[in-house]
């Protein structure tokens, strides 16, 4: 059986695993004042948005994900052809409508997959299975990351789900923004009343950055440190002990929204590093999408990973 994955644009994983895994990308649609990016994890429409530098402006963007018959047109014209069934993992379904997109294609797809097989000479039925990842940007990955290791070593559809569900569950996303202003612009704007205005002063005047969790579906503050790379050092200490711990499954990713490159010039990053080669971890670094630094700015850090049911030490 032929199994593939698709995947909406906000969960965040490198260009190369994309490509390597062959995953199809569910686009999301933003609007910033009269521009309009396709967010496709596509490089060249991500650096595009980068070079935009539209900065304050960003906060009040559009983002529409993939529509119902934008969904069914990829899998009629492109997925049944191409695979026997297909996992769709979305980001949270508490956070985006695009979880309640597939599934309502789903219905569709289903029911006229046939024609189209028959009409390719294809044989045999199709599937698809909508699996929410209950996280965000890179707390997403573990999911897509354990799904794409079950595919490869021959797992059937039951197990893979099963397995999936259970590391949705287990996963935990961090969020380390660098401009609270930004945040809580952004979070007025979706009526998201998680960042007050009164922590946002605060916070910019103390220089105090909240280290935000989401997990299961919920997202909230966890800890705060003083200074981004202060910040920034002691996520990346958290992951490197989490690593140690052990994980449900073998890979941390950590998506930055700009250059990758400043990744391995924050403080703890190169613990990190060497936390996840003594242990065989593999260590992902990915762009975090025009999706993800619409919501919380660019420049922001974003860390996931899959672990037995801890509390947070910040």
């Amino acid at each position: 059986m032929r199994i593939g994955l698709a995947i909406d644009a906000a969960c965040d994983v490198s260009q190369a695993f994309l490509q390597q895994n062959r995953i199809a990308v569910m686009p999301i649609t933003v609007k910033v004042d009269d521009e309009t990016f396709m967010d496709d994890r596509e490089p060249t429409e991500w650096q595009r948005f980068i070079d935009r530098r539209l900065g304050s402006r960003s906060h009040s963007a559009q983002t529409e994900p993939s529509p119902v018959a934008e969904v069914r047109k990829l899998f009629l014209e492109k997925l049944v052809l191409e695979q026997d069934c297909v996992f769709c993992l979305t980001i949270t379904a508490t956070r985006s409508p695009i979880n309640d997109n597939v599934n309502k294609a789903s219905f569709a797809i289903l029911k006229n997959y046939r024609q189209v097989r028959e009409q390719a000479a294809i044989p045999g039925p199709f599937m698809m299975r909508v699996v929410d990842t209950r996280n965000v940007f890179a707390g997403a990955a573990p999911a897509i990351y354990e799904a794409s290791r079950m595919i490869a070593a021959g797992k059937g559809p039951a197990a893979i789900r099963e397995r999936l569900l259970h590391v949705a569950n287990h996963s935990y996303g961090y969020m380390l923004p660098r401009d609270l202003y930004y945040l809580r612009a952004r979070a007025k704007k979706k009526n998201d009343h998680s960042v007050s205005l009164f922590t946002a002063m605060l916070g910019s005047a103390l220089d105090i950055k909240p280290i935000l969790r989401c997990f299961q579906g919920e997202t909230g503050p966890v800890g705060k440190v003083r200074g981004f790379e202060p910040g920034a050092e002691a996520l990346f200490g958290y992951a490197a002990k989490r690593v140690r711990n052990g994980l449900l499954v073998p890979v941390v990713c950590v998506s930055y929204g700009g250059d990758l490159a400043v990744l391995g010039q924050l403080p703890g990053y190169a613990a990190l590093h060497a936390a996840c080669a003594e242990c065989g971890v593999e260590l992902m670094e990915a762009p975090m999408s025009i999706t993800g630094m619409v919501n919380v700015g660019e420049g922001a850090v974003a860390l996931g990973l899959a672990a037995e049911d801890h509390d947070a030490e910040f």
